[in-house]
């Protein structure tokens, strides 16, 4: 039986996953918000995921460390079934990074104190050290002299790269990122898309929704392209951008690359 039909099956998966998504499925209602997701995401991986909105992209990202419950199937990371709650579930956000839209800093902790809260409280590290490894990330995204700031006093673009750092910061596995452009100002959508492009480049396993092609061009090592809840398509971002298999995928690509 020919198979050059079933594009929707990923053909690259990872030999060596650290996610694996299994038949998901999810509805809010009546909405059918993730159908039948199969896919996985390798060490080291750096995964885009796109679309156009209302596609399931979010909910798929929030349900790998279970800010979303799942309805059936399931997801695995590091070869183990998500726990449901209790101190399974915060090791399991300990290990798996999330940066939100919003960048949900503590607005009364400084800069220094947000990267080194979840450290000390979480991982016990003693404060010097952490306060020395934060430092260290605030560099390494551009914003070490804000230390003793207070969130506010920071544009949004800074403000999302001390988020970066603070998810760093606990040495995380994976590092899941919703849409961590879409709420800044267009000038500083660059300077937080630079520290996500030399973070994919250190070798960080990322899964990344976003709005932002040339991002997913350059850093993603696979493209996955969402529409109603499915997975339309997966592949390389050359061959996706420059050749993509469903017209669902040339319909959006038709869209937003002629802008």
């Amino acid at each position: 039986m020919s198979s050059h039909n079933t594009v929707s099956i990923p053909t690259i998966q990872s030999d060596d996953p650290i996610v694996v998504i299994d038949h998901v499925d999810k509805h809010y209602g009546e909405l059918h918000v993730l159908n039948d997701i199969n896919t996985n995401v390798g060490h080291g991986e750096v995964v885009v995921v796109i679309g156009p909105s209302g596609s399931g992209k979010s909910t798929l990202c929030r349900a790998i460390n279970r800010l979303e419950t799942i309805d059936s199937g399931t997801i695995l990371i590091d070869g183990e079934p998500l726990p449901s709650e209790g101190k399974a579930l915060a090791q399991l956000r300990a290990d798996v990074g999330m940066v939100f839209q919003s960048f949900n800093l503590f607005a009364h902790k400084t800069i220094l104190e947000n990267v080194t809260l979840g450290p000390i409280k979480v991982r016990g590290l003693k404060r010097e050290e952490a306060e020395k490894q934060a430092l260290a990330l605030l560099e390494r995204v551009g914003v070490a002299s804000q230390a003793n700031k207070y969130p506010a006093q920071l544009s949004g673009g800074q403000q999302q790269r001390v988020a970066i750092a603070r998810s760093l910061a606990m040495n995380p596995k994976l590092i899941l990122m919703d849409e961590p452009t879409s709420a800044l100002d267009p000038e500083m959508i660059n300077e937080v898309l630079d520290v996500m492009v030399e973070l994919a480049r250190s070798g960080m396993t990322m899964v990344v929704v976003t709005h932002e092609m040339g991002f997913a061009r350059k850093a993603a090592d696979r493209i996955i392209f969402m529409a109603d809840g499915q997975i339309v398509e997966e592949a390389r971002p050359d061959d996706f951008f420059n050749n993509p298999k469903t017209s669902r995928a040339r319909e959006f690509l038709s869209k937003i690359l002629t802008h």
